[in-house]
């Protein structure tokens, strides 16, 4: 388990984006799928990503340095209506300018709200990564909200909606029950570790 987890940064503009010296994993996703409490349980602490009840609450890159091997970076939520439209535009600038700046990105990981249907936002954002040939992978959260037979119906709908093959790293978690959890982490770890 991750011994030491340092809080790096805040960054507002890509210019203040810390020097490239390690390997970086980014959580990226709506304002609402539970990005922090994912966070929190892959690291299997319970404060370092600020859980709100206001959706929107994460306004900046967060950086966070993992036992001095790597990165990990939470970026602002989106698709949140009630954020006012300079605020979007500026996290848009901010989260595209991430995504195509010179970093050694190993994985995004994608996170979704299992319950949702995906809608133009969220393929638009497959679309992108896929343009920039970003390494990523799904993760269909709050699975312990849903029936097994839903949970199967949403996973499909996601793989056809994305039009993602069946072998394609789709991961189904929940962070109050940590189902799926340690599959995730072993998967982005294996990502750190590989060759870049």
């Amino acid at each position: 388990m991750f011994k030491n987890v340092q809080f790096v940064k805040s960054v507002f503009h890509i210019k203040d984006l810390p020097p490239p010296q390690l390997p970086e994993i980014a959580f990226l996703g709506r304002s609402n799928v539970g990005k922090s409490s994912l966070i929190n349980a892959f690291l299997n602490r319970k404060k370092v990503a600020r859980v709100s009840s206001t959706p929107g609450f994460t306004k900046s890159l967060n950086y966070f340095r993992i036992d001095n091997t790597f990165f990990l970076v939470d970026l602002p939520g989106y698709g949140f209506a009630k954020i006012p439209r300079k605020m979007l535009k500026n996290w848009q600038i901010l989260i595209e300018g991430y995504l195509k700046a010179v970093r050694d990105f190993r994985l995004l990981i994608l996170i979704f709200d299992i319950r949702r249907t995906p809608d133009k936002m969220d393929i638009s954002l497959i679309e992108f990564v896929n343009y920039l040939r970003k390494p990523y992978c799904i993760v269909l959260n709050k699975i312990d909200t849903l029936s097994k037979n839903e949970i199967n119906k949403q996973k499909k709908l996601y793989q056809e909606t994305f039009k993602i093959s069946k072998s394609f790293p789709l991961f189904l978690t929940s962070c109050r029950t940590k189902e799926g959890i340690e599959p995730l982490r072993k998967f982005i770890l294996s990502k750190i570790k590989a060759p870049s």
